[in-house]
């Protein structure tokens, strides 16, 4: 049986299955479980059941085992460990409190702080949907007491969010390095510029929102001394620290990826309790947050692992890459088309899920045509990024929604998010259009 059309079967299937609600893990390890057998069963041409049991076992078995011993998988639990037990020693918050201080007199000054705070959590937990979540309960509702235009306190945060993904470390830069066999430690430096021109979009949105209408964004007299304002952002030095301790030992080769990370937590620990803000209650309660997090992680990146294999098996891949070649499609419309099918992935899917959908088919592809794997990370995880504010499934706005309920409708919401969607594409096409903005701080290393 042609294992081209196996592969093409297998993918329809999934994404009925995805469509149907069935969760991504059990639906990416069935399809490619019982696509294995197929093959092998039809391997000599008759159906024979017999002959497809033990490899098929043999290829679960042993994909599973491979992923859940990579040394790489292990800063997944860590960097989850040290988002959980940071934000309970208030080292992630206060950043935002730095930055609400200093900004609070400006107009649109909580707005902007909340994506500063955002960016500094994203710095430390490298989670967008926690980063929305935590934020969200804290930055949100202030802004609306406040008297704030509800689609802007609402969509600065969740779109502020969003830089969770590309602000190392990230989660998703981790799933992307492993299935890709590409530098992490390079992954999160590359992603270093990217994000920080985001955020500065953001805050140029939020700016030109407020200065069109000022109405949007109340001020109220500010009567805060100097020493005050030095003592907020004095305040902030243990997020500061971690963030150097992350990207400054990655870039100076001090560290690995998994060692920063390890670092990290127990610089974390440390500060928390010299400071008071941390007891031995809330880092059992973060370790448990964390297992709950990591083991819904781990268990998708089984499933895909497994797929991947199976995708490799079919030799699917090979075909596709075969007649995109042969169609002689130019480097800028082969991305155009990649970027369409993320976005419209997007809309419907959870980035995770969206990238062990999609990578199996498009790596080979890309590195048919010769382009940086590094770069084309930093592509993907944008475009994932993109994919947590747009509507109708912007889990980022979901969750923004859930933190607000009634107050603020879904749509107001989506409605403010607009205006960052076209910051996001802008600064999207600067990275796909300047390769360089990408690889100027992992290839100076």
């Amino acid at each position: 049986m042609d294992g081209t059309l196996i592969g093409l079967v297998a993918f329809a299937a999934l994404i009925v299955l995805l469509g149907a609600r069935v969760p991504i893990a059990f639906a990416l390890a069935g399809v490619a479980t019982l696509g294995t057998f197929v093959m092998f069963a039809f391997r000599t041409g008759a159906f024979n059941p017999d002959r497809a049991i033990r490899p098929t076992a043999s290829m679960v078995f042993s994909n599973s085992f491979d992923l859940i011993h990579s040394y790489d998988l292990s800063m997944i639990p860590l960097f989850v460990a040290l988002g959980h037990i940071a934000y309970r020693a208030e080292i992630t918050t206060r950043i935002y409190y730095a930055a609400r201080v200093w900004l609070s007199a400006i107009p649109g000054g909580v707005a902007m702080a909340s994506v500063m705070g955002c960016g500094g959590f994203s710095a430390i937990t490298g989670s967008s949907i926690a980063c929305a979540s935590t934020m969200g309960r804290i930055c949100t509702p202030e802004m609306l007491n406040m008297g704030y235009d509800k689609r802007l306190a609402t969509a600065s945060v969740a779109a502020g969010g969003t830089l969770g993904s590309l602000i190392p470390p990230s989660v998703l830069f981790i799933i992307y390095g492993i299935f890709t066999e590409t530098s992490i430690s390079q992954l999160f430096l590359a992603g270093i510029l990217p994000g920080l021109i985001s955020l500065l979009g953001f805050l140029l949105v939020i700016w030109l929102w407020v200065r069109r209408d000022p109405s949007a964004a109340p001020t109220r007299p500010d009567d805060l001394t100097t020493r005050q304002r030095l003592q907020a952002a004095l305040d902030a030095w243990p997020a500061a620290l971690l963030f150097v301790i992350i990207v400054g030992g990655i870039y100076g080769g001090i560290f690995t990826a998994t060692e920063a990370a390890a670092v990290c937590v127990s610089a974390t620990l440390l500060i928390g309790f010299a400071q008071r803000r941390l007891t031995v209650a809330a880092v059992i309660e973060s370790l448990r947050e964390t297992v709950i997090q990591t083991t819904s992680i781990f268990i998708i990146a089984a499933g895909a692992k497994i797929f991947v294999a199976f995708i490799a098996l079919t030799g699917v891949a090979g075909d596709i890459v075969a007649a995109v070649q042969a169609a002689d499609l130019n480097v800028v419309l082969l991305m155009l088309a990649i970027a369409a099918i993320y976005l419209a992935l997007g809309m419907f899917l959870d980035p995770i899920g969206i990238m062990v959908l999609t990578l199996p088919l498009l790596v080979p592809l890309v590195e048919g045509y010769g382009l940086d794997l590094i770069w084309f990370g930093v592509v993907v995880i944008k475009l994932l990024e993109i994919g947590l504010i747009t509507p109708p499934v912007g889990l980022n706005v979901f969750v923004i929604s859930s933190v607000v309920g009634k107050e603020v409708p879904i749509d107001r919401i989506f409605s403010g998010i607009l205006r960052f969607l076209s910051v996001d594409v802008i600064v999207l096409a600067l990275i796909m259009a300047f390769p360089i903005l990408s690889l100027l701080i992992p290839n100076s290393m």
